[in-house]
This record gives C-alpha cells, sequence and structure tokens, in this order.
C-alpha cells in the first residue's frame, strides 16, 4: 500500500469513527443545533494529519489501528475544536475552512463558541473511556499529555501570544526565538502529542517515547514552515482557505523574517531532521518517513 492509500484508508476509518461520535454515540439529549455544528466542525474534510500519526505510531510499536482510532479521534476533536474557534470573528475572522463556510458562518457565532467547547469536552470524555484502552493508568497518562499539549502553556497559548500582539496593539519584537516558541506552542504541540500518544497506548520505553516525541516536534516546526509558505505563495482554492492573510495583517512569520528561500532551506533541513530521530526504528517507520516528507512538501 502506497502512502498517500494508508493515508485515505486511515482518514475515512477516522471519518467513519467520529461520525458515530458525533451522531448517535452523543445519545439524545444532545441539541439538534449543537449536534449540526459538531459534525460541521469534524466531518467531510481535512486529510487527519494527527490522528494519522497517532495510529502510525501506534502501529510502529505494535498497537492496531482499531485499537488507536479512540485516541485518535479523540485528538481531531482538540484540533477540530481550536479551527472552529480560531475561525472566529473576533480571532481570525475567517469564512473558509477545507473548503466550506467555517462553522460560525454556517451557522452563527455562538453556536460556534459552544460547538467548540463541546468537541474539546468531548475528546476528553473520549480518552475516559475503557474502549479507549483496558488500563486506567494508560488513560490518564493520555489524559494528561492531551491535556498539557492543548492547554494554556500549549496550543491555548500558542494563539493568546499570537493574536495579543494584534489585539492589544503590543507587538514584541519579531525575532525567530520569538516565533519558533510561538509556533511549537500553538501549532506543533498538538502534532507532537499525537506522536507521542501512539508510544503511550503502546507502554513504549522511555527511550522509544522519547525518540517519537522529538520526531513530533520536529515535523511540527515543519507543518507550520509550510503552512507559512503556502500562506505566501498558495491560493485559496487550492489550499482551502484563506491565503495570504500574513502578509497582508503584517504578522512576523519565519517566511517574512527570513526570506522564502531561507525558509524553504530551513524546512528540509527539519524534514531531515525528523526523519533522523526515526533511525533507531529501521525499516519500520518508513511510513513515518513517508509522513515527514509528506508534511513538509504538502501543497495544502
Amino acid at each position: 500500500m502506497s502512502f498517500t492509500q494508508r493515508l485515505e484508508e486511515t482518514a475515512a476509518a477516522v471519518e467513519a469513527h467520529l461520525g458515530t461520535l458525533v451522531g448517535r454515540g452523543m445519545g439524545p439529549d444532545v441539541p439538534g443545533r449543537l449536534g449540526a455544528a459538531m459534525r460541521h466542525a469534524v466531518l467531510g474534510g481535512g486529510k487527519r494529519i494527527r490522528p494519522f500519526l497517532v495510529v502510525e505510531t501506534a502501529r510502529l510499536f505494535g498497537v492496531p489501528a482499531e485499537s488507536a482510532l479512540d485516541t485518535a479521534a479523540a485528538i481531531e476533536c482538540v484540533h477540530c475544536y481550536s479551527l472552529v474557534h480560531d475561525d472566529l470573528p473576533s480571532m481570525d475572522n475567517d469564512t473558509l475552512r477545507r473548503g466550506r463556510p467555517t462553522v460560525w458562518t454556517a451557522f452563527d457565532e455562538w453556536t460556534a463558541i459552544l460547538a467548540g467547547d463541546a468537541l474539546l469536552t468531548l475528546a476528553f470524555d473520549i480518552l475516559a473511556r475503557p474502549s479507549t484502552h483496558h488500563d486506567p493508568a494508560v488513560r490518564a497518562a493520555l489524559i494528561l499529555a492531551v491535556a498539557q499539549a492543548s492547554g494554556a502553556a500549549g496550543m491555548v497559548g500558542g494563539q493568546v501570544v499570537d493574536l495579543e500582539a494584534d489585539k492589544l496593539g503590543q507587538p514584541p519584537a519579531p525575532t525567530l526565538d520569538h516565533i519558533r516558541k510561538l509556533q511549537a506552542m500553538k501549532t506543533g504541540a498538538l502534532l507532537r502529542v499525537s506522536c507521542e500518544a501512539g508510544a503511550i497506548l503502546s507502554g513504549a520505553s522511555a527511550a522509544d517515547r522519547d525518540s517519537i516525541r522529538r520526531y513530533g516536534e520536529a515535523i511540527g516546526v515543519a507543518f507550520q514552515i509550510a503552512d507559512d509558505l503556502l500562506d505566501a505563495e498558495g491560493d485559496a482554492a487550492t489550499v482551502g482557505k484563506a491565503v495570504g492573510k500574513d502578509a497582508a495583517a503584517g504578522k512576523a512569520t519565519l517566511v517574512s523574517l527570513m526570506g522564502i528561500d531561507a525558509a524553504r532551506a530551513r524546512l528540509a533541513a527539519v524534514e531531515a531532521d525528523a526523519i533522523a530521530r526515526l533511525t533507531p526504528f529501521g525499516t519500520r517507520a518508513d511510513t513515518l518517513v513517508e509522513a515527514a516528507r509528506f508534511i513538509a512538501r504538502r501543497t495544502s
């Protein structure tokens, strides 16, 4: 099976599982409007990179794909909640996501806020379920890792750092260190924990978990540089969301500070670093090697 086929197969499995979780799996007491907004947020789009990383790192350590689907779906719920909130007029004010209207555009702001809240809560509901793993200690470790990656010192904190200059009118000096820290929090943390989660599910050794964690950190950097390049050079029809927003807003990115050629060189170096982190696993990690290349070279 090619890498693209495996990615599409996992995306389809995650889509089906999410469909159950945000459909009948939520129970009859969920208001219809809320359920519809949640489904709009999580179904029918996206490459499912984060769930794919969960499934493939779990597979690396001998965990079958079906045994990693709950964890993969939970992390995708966190990711989708963050997109719903990021798109709000009070934040990034986007109307297009994955080639479709954003949740607040399709519904309204208050519904989008509550749908995001519900998706975040659902993620930890899923992680706490016995179906996620039979060992309560493993479930607790997953909950801790995902909470730390998505909270104030991770994704949410990164969004605050990204927005406060614009919202408060107090931009920090646009240094590379500042941008790298911001992006490691806002984007990198959830990609990193997606990789680490597979190791947690398997009970991998501390050394193996550290290698996978560092791989995840590197592809998090690669993902953001690629995203910045797409914003600078891509077109909305291909990318599936608005482009050119960073430059229009005067936002400092690695691309704006380094220039496109230097950013591309940095991206290649980070891609190589990610692949090098997989050396201890030999050919068993071939799919994760391809994942690093795919993330670094994506066009949408």
